[in-house]
């Protein structure tokens, strides 16, 4: 009785899987695509973050480019 219910659940679970491997078969271009949405996803958090933590660099480097183009006429050197 026990060996039969187990070979039931297996061949269940063998259908199961292959109703998946044939559906997923058949997305190739789908899941390309999701992939390339999650990578889209990523590559904006890391700017957005490296954005919020080198704020001070960035804003003093352009600020120091300001300056020097203000000053550009009176001064060679920046």
């Amino acid at each position: 009785m026990l060996n039969e219910l187990a070979l039931r659940v297996l061949v269940a679970a063998q259908a199961v899987a292959r109703a998946a491997e044939a559906r997923f078969r058949d997305q190739d271009g789908q899941t390309l695509a999701e992939y390339g949405l999650i990578l889209a996803v990523v590559a904006v958090a890391v700017v957005v973050t490296a954005g919020v933590l080198f704020r001070n660099s960035i804003v003093g480097a352009f600020g120091s480019g300001t300056n020097c183009l203000k000053s550009a006429p009176s001064s060679s050197t920046c």
